[in-house]
This record gives C-alpha cells, sequence and structure tokens, in this order.
C-alpha cells in the first residue's frame, strides 16, 4: 500500500499511554456529566483545572521535576493554552446540555481533523483513500446532528469548536516531542482554562456538598492522567496512527449513559457513530495494512497493559 507508514517500535508503549489517557478522559467526562447538573461551568472549570494542577505538581518528581517545564518554544505553550481552553469549555458547556454518548461522538471527530491536519501542520502523507475516509467521518458527524433546519444547535457547535481545539492539542504535542517534556506539555494546558475560570468565577460559585468534593477531587485527578496519557501517547507516535484508538470511549459513554442517566442513543447517534468509527477504522488499515493489523490488536491488549505496568514499577522505583 502506498499510504502506510512505518509502526515505531515503541507503539504498544504509544498506545498504553493512549489508552490510559482516554480512561482518564471517560472518568473526567462522567464527573463532569454529574456535576454540572448542579455547578456552574466556571466552577467546574475552575476546581477541575486546580485539582489538576495540584495533581501535576505533586508528581514533578516523577517528571525529571521543574527543571523539567523549561521551555524554549513558549509560544507554542501559549498557543496550546489556549486550544486547551476552547477544548475544555466548548466541550464541557455541550456536554451539559446534550446526552454524553452524543457529544462523545461529535467529539470525536478530532481523530478525522488530525488525519486531514496532519499534511499541512506535520507534512504527513494522507492518499486519497483516507482522505475519503475523513469525508465519510464527516458525514457521519453530520447524521448525529441530525439532518435539518436546527441540527446546529449552540451545544453542538460548542463540541464542534472543542474537537478542532482538541485536534490542535494532538498536532502540536507531535510536533514538540522532540524538545519539550511531557510534564511541560501537559502541565501548561490546564494553567490556561484554570486562570480564564478563576476570571469568570464571581457570580458563579456554589459552595460543594461533600460528595461533590469528591467528584470535583476526582475529576482533577482524572484530567491529569488524561493529559499524561494523551500527550504520552502522541509523542510516540503519528497522530494518524494513534487517533482511531481514541473511539474506545464511545462504548464506555454509551453504557454509562445508559445505566447512570438512562441515555438511549437513537437510531441517528448509532448511525453516524458507525460511520465516524468506520472511518476511523478504514485509516488505521490504510496506515499499517493488513499484515500489521495483528500488531494493532496486541498493542490494544497484551502490549499495552504490559507496558502500563512497567511504567507503573518504574514510577515505584
Amino acid at each position: 500500500m502506498s499510504d502506510n507508514v512505518k509502526i515505531p517500535d515503541h507503539f504498544g508503549t504509544a498506545v498504553a499511554y493512549l489508552m490510559l489517557g482516554v480512561a482518564g478522559g471517560l472518568a473526567l467526562d462522567l464527573c463532569a456529566k454529574w456535576l454540572l447538573t448542579d455547578y456552574s461551568l466556571q466552577q467546574f472549570v475552575f476546581l477541575r483545572s486546580l485539582f489538576g494542577i495540584l495533581f501535576f505538581l505533586i508528581s514533578a518528581r516523577w517528571y525529571g521535576g521543574f527543571s523539567s517545564l523549561k521551555s524554549t518554544r513558549p509560544l507554542w505553550h501559549l498557543l496550546r493554552t489556549v486550544l486547551a481552553t476552547g477544548a475544555m469549555f466548548g466541550f464541557f458547556y455541550g456536554l451539559g446540555r446534550m446526552p454524553l454518548v452524543n457529544a462523545l461522538t461529535i467529539a470525536f471527530m478530532a481523530p478525522l481533523i488530525v488525519t486531514a491536519l496532519s499534511v499541512p501542520f506535520l507534512g504527513e502523507h494522507v492518499g486519497w483513500r483516507r482522505w475519503l475516509a475523513v469525508v465519510a467521518g464527516f458525514i457521519g458527524v453530520v447524521i448525529v446532528l441530525r439532518p435539518g433546519a436546527g441540527m446546529f444547535t449552540p451545544a453542538a457547535i460548542a463540541v464542534i469548536v472543542a474537537a478542532f481545539c482538541w485536534s490542535g492539542l494532538a498536532l502540536t504535542a507531535r510536533k514538540l516531542a522532540t524538545t519539550e517534556t511531557s510534564f511541560a506539555l501537559s502541565l501548561y494546558t490546564v494553567v490556561g482554562p484554570f486562570v480564564v475560570s478563576m476570571f469568570l468565577l464571581p457570580g458563579n460559585y456554589t459552595e460543594p456538598t461533600a460528595d461533590a468534593w469528591v467528584l470535583f477531587v476526582v475529576a482533577g485527578l482524572c484530567s491529569a492522567l488524561a493529559w499524561v496519557g494523551i500527550v504520552g501517547g502522541y509523542r510516540r507516535a503519528p497522530p494518524v496512527v494513534l487517533a482511531p484508538f481514541e473511539y474506545t470511549a464511545l462504548i464506555g459513554a454509551a453504557v454509562a449513559g445508559y445505566l447512570i442517566w438512562d441515555e438511549v442513543p437513537d437510531k441517528w447517534v448509532i448511525t453516524g457513530g458507525c460511520i465516524i468509527i468506520g472511518s476511523g477504522i478504514y485509516i488505521v488499515y490504510r496506515e499499517v495494512g493488513n499484515v500489521l493489523v495483528s500488531r494493532y490488536l496486541r498493542a490494544f491488549t497484551a502490549s499495552g497493559a504490559a507496558a502500563t505496568l512497567k511504567k507503573m514499577r518504574g514510577v515505584r522505583k
């Protein structure tokens, strides 16, 4: 296949990191969905970011100490904080106003955007078949949004904007991987939303209950895990190769939405979601070829788990 790219030797580690990020992100989304029914978006972003920063600072020694935050490319980090702010506010605004699986399905246009933008931004090659898969994926997003005059609601538009911002974060993480540490790429993206939400907090704060405080702390921890996982994955392998693995979160979202909030995806969400996932899987096929599909599956299970355990043992030492 002319489109194929070489899969790096540390592909299993990259997938392990990415799946850690996906799990952390899904847990964060569940906390957000619960908290946003009683607390403002500004308060959620502020406390989630505050606890996320605290967890990052506590774990600094695992990533080379605070010296690893030094950077020669501050403007790139500033751009990433802007993207992170747009991604966080946009997605959680939409999440508080639509079913969990709907919001995530629309958000998962991000891997398709990553594929498209990897050409001008990273100079990676995308063949015409994968371009067709990207177009099909966007058609799937339109189907999820409901064909008709009222399909672009403010919540849906906010999630779409968040998807573009998220794509920018994935691409810049790959671009900066050779000069910046995972700690710097992760921490600075949390600072931006924290500062913005701090200025928006007056008049939008409600004293949390004991249970809510627990969820806010868990949200902060999960956000830290999500950033570490996503950055750790995308700095080790090309975004176009890893991005489709993020679709696994849709399964968890559908199950959680049904069990917790009695949310049942309708035919439009299911149809559009299948098209989006199918296009993503085809992109993987074009990237690795049918000979290496088994390697993907091994990385998704045994190799990914082994890499995660190895990392945990290294942290304990």
